[in-house]
């Protein structure tokens, strides 16, 4: 008797799972529609399917006693079904390409939708963590895998190579260091002198100083470009080659003429290989 009860009860469990996967796919159809928005990833859509039918038959298993006929032939028409949904999203990929990532911490989504035969790509917005607006179209074509590093927890920096051979980054930010309220200007904010065991920046109103042991280039102001109010790309003769963002310890001076910064900016390296991104801290003179 209690194993029935436990049946019935996992029964209803493995019901309102499917029944709440399938009102998500309705609600996804609604929401597209009206709002514009998908699915961050398409595939979710294909997932969700097969979850929706898999607890179904569970949900039918657990309330009904089947022969064993009809177990077999249910479990391969399930079988079936999830083939061919795996065997579509393998397909869909080949046509529009889910790059798609979440952040160390779990709470930020990052998704570019690549059209494999343009080599167009569009950034989404995440929204609700499983859906997602499109925001805005890379300004490249792309002819390579795109490289995707979260520099800290809430800035994520994609690295490609462009139809045109040049190395470029796109950044995206999901925070703030200031009230959340004004836009402000990294490249002021990071106003002096940062450093790490081997590497230094330099901010000044000639630009931005990059030194690496006996290395060092100087990419100014019309070279480097904003993104958000956390991250800066560093560009010389039109090809991406720096990467700085705000440490989420960084916090926004009121008056950065008179105070020093506080916290950490993180610089990384504009490559498509394996990257460790470097933590500099403020360096007063």
């Amino acid at each position: 008797m209690k194993k029935h009860k436990l049946s019935i009860f996992l029964g209803w469990i493995c019901l309102l799972i499917a029944l709440g996967s399938f009102l998500l796919q309705i609600g996804s159809l609604y929401v597209q529609q009206k709002y514009q928005l998908e699915y961050i990833d398409h595939r979710l859509f294909y997932i969700i399917n097969i979850v929706c039918l898999i607890f179904i038959l569970l949900a039918l298993f657990l309330f009904v006693s089947f022969k064993k006929s009809w177990i077999i032939s249910m479990s391969c028409f399930v079988l079936l079904f999830t083939i061919i949904h795996l065997l579509f999203m393998q397909n869909d990929q080949k046509e529009i390409r889910n790059v798609t990532s979440i952040s160390p911490h779990r709470n930020h989504v990052f998704s570019i939708k690549h059209n494999i035969s343009t080599g167009e790509s569009v950034y989404y917005r995440s929204r609700y963590k499983i859906l997602g607006q499109a925001k805005e179209t890379l300004p490249d074509l792309i002819q390579s895998d795109l490289k995707i590093d979260w520099l800290v927890n809430d800035v994520a920096a994609v690295t490609y190579q462009a139809s045109n051979g040049s190395i470029q980054q796109f950044v995206a930010t999901f925070g703030d260091r200031g009230d959340g309220m004004s836009y402000y200007y990294v490249g002021a904010e990071i106003h002096g002198r940062w450093q790490s065991d081997q590497l230094e920046v330099r901010s000044s109103s000639d630009g931005i100083l990059i030194k690496q042991g006996t290395k060092e280039a100087l990419f100014n102001w019309e070279n480097i470009e904003q993104f958000g109010t956390l991250a800066l790309v560093l560009s010389k003769n039109g090809e991406a080659k720096w990467t700085i963002a705000l440490d989420e310890n960084f916090q926004k001076s009121s008056d950065t003429a008179t105070m020093a910064p506080s916290g950490n900016i993180i610089l990384s390296k504009a490559v498509l290989t394996n990257n460790q991104p470097v933590k500099l801290s403020f360096v007063k003179e």
